[in-house]
């Protein structure tokens, strides 16, 4: 039997009174369970429909809510759809073209913002933020009218010109956060050792500010593939992208088909988000 000194208290005793002491009350326990389900319910509603879409695109019967059986005849007769082929073609034009402009012109702003001090400054990041908060449909009829006043002709001109103009926010808020993240010693200790600005920039900063380059460009790129409200606006009759494509289909009649090109371009932009955002999780880790 261990013996007990005065004043030493049992390490049980002690537990047990420190359980009951901190034993959650019925209405926490309540609450935390009202919160659990109501996030389930939440992320049930969100995706059950997503998941429905890519087992429907499998599916052998032309109409989408009776399953007959399993088929990749919708994945082999999309790919042989030369409208959509065509659709396809023009997105991957605006979406990479749009993509290199915003990205280059968004990291230079990033830069300039966050190193150099000028006027209206608090402007420029105002002007910045402004595609981000300005609703899509708000945004396409400016741009709309826009390119009517200056006399654009609509078609993948005038949507590569709208793509760079609500992508650049993006890649200027990305690649700025990792310039913040840098700091100015590594570039004080090159001109410590006789570099110039510009030796100072690509030799020392730019490797570093190259894996938020790329995050933003991954980002830009699937908001440019994946964009509709701006792009309906500002298109052509002969600049029919990808997501205005799918509509037009939806429209006339709905068949797997449309399921299988919208997992194909989920699946797209389920790689590059993750990628983005790994990349600078890792820059802000760095």
């Amino acid at each position: 039997m261990a013996v007990q000194f005065p004043g030493q208290i049992d390490q049980k005793q002690a537990g047990l009174t420190y359980q009951q002491e901190n034993k959650p009350s019925f209405l926490s326990r309540l609450w935390q369970w009202l919160s659990t389900a109501y996030a389930g319910m939440f992320f049930f509603f969100l995706y059950a429909p997503i998941i429905v879409l890519i087992v429907f695109s499998f599916n052998a019967s032309r109409f989408p809510t009776n399953w007959t059986g399993f088929t990749f005849d919708w994945y082999v007769q999309l790919f042989s759809n030369r409208l959509i082929g065509l659709a396809l073609k023009n997105t991957l034009i605006v979406a990479i073209t749009s993509t290199i402009i915003s990205t280059i012109i968004g990291t230079m702003i990033a830069v300039a913002v966050e190193r150099y001090r000028f006027r209206r400054k608090m402007a420029v990041n105002a002007l910045l933020l402004m595609p981000i908060i300005i609703p899509d449909i708000a945004m396409a009829i400016m741009l709309l009218a826009f390119f009517v006043l200056i006399k654009i002709p609509l078609g993948l001109p005038s949507i590569i010109i709208a793509h760079v103009a609500f992508t650049i926010s993006f890649v200027a808020i990305i690649v700025r956060a990792r310039m913040a993240s840098i700091g100015f010693t590594l570039e004080e200790a090159a001109g410590d050792l006789y570099a110039n600005e510009w030796q100072a920039f690509w030799q020392v900063t730019f490797p570093l500010l190259l894996p938020g380059i790329i995050g933003g460009a991954l980002f830009a790129f699937t908001l440019s593939l994946d964009d509709y409200v701006i792009t309906n606006f500002v298109s052509g009759p002969s600049s029919t992208t990808l997501p205005i494509r799918i509509a037009g289909m939806i429209r006339r009649n709905i068949t797997p088909e449309i399921n299988a090109v919208s997992t194909l371009m989920l699946l797209v932009s389920m790689i590059f988000i993750p990628i983005s955002l790994r990349l600078q999780r890792r820059a802000n880790m760095d």
